[in-house]
């Protein structure tokens, strides 16, 4: 099987951070379908913000977006114990793990074999620790996880160019409460 027969499920963490992966995934033969599951974004408000931006990079890119239930109590689950970590630490990875696996179950239910994620184009996420999640999980459901560093050859810069093009909502946080104090 190429790549042409191939189908990918991206989950993303916001169009800003999606437009350019969904571009080098279609570029790469792959058909893409997104997977929307950000349990710990907060409030509610910038929660349907970021998902009306995913709505309408999807439709401009023409990929189908799978809009996974809002479940913010699941985060906090994940998160307990852990509210006062700073960014980039045990939380966070907690955090990428909800939503990685959330995305692996998706893509396994939907006989998918491949998934990836959007979250490695942000210059404040670590590749490798993503990877090393997304690895884990992809071997407990027999998938394959695409380690793909999207900022690799300037794709942060055009991921942010085709969010500006779109005229995309731009948030200025991660996601979490969490992240908005710090």
């Amino acid at each position: 099987m190429n790549n042409q027969d191939k189908t990918i499920v991206l989950h993303a963490c916001c169009a800003i951070c999606s437009g350019y992966p969904v571009s080098y995934l279609k570029d790469a033969g792959y058909r893409v379908v997104v997977y929307f599951y950000n349990p710990n974004i907060y409030p509610l408000e910038e929660y349907n913000r970021r998902l009306e931006a995913e709505r309408i990079l999807c439709k401009a890119m023409n990929v189908e977006l799978v809009e996974a239930e809002y479940e913010p109590a699941e985060f906090y689950h994940a998160a307990m114990g852990l509210e006062n970590e700073p960014e980039k630490g045990a939380r966070c990875d907690r955090c990428f793990e909800l939503r990685l696996r959330k995305t692996a179950e998706f893509a396994k239910h939907s006989g998918i074999q491949e998934f990836t994620t959007s979250i490695v184009i942000s210059p404040h996420k670590n590749f490798n620790k993503l990877t090393e999640i997304g690895q884990k999980i992809a071997d407990e459901y027999d998938l394959n996880y695409q380690a793909i560093d999207f900022k690799k050859k300037d794709g942060f810069l055009k991921t942010n160019k085709i969010s500006r093009e779109l005229g995309l909502y731009r948030q200025n946080y991660c996601g979490c409460e969490f992240s908005i104090r710090k």
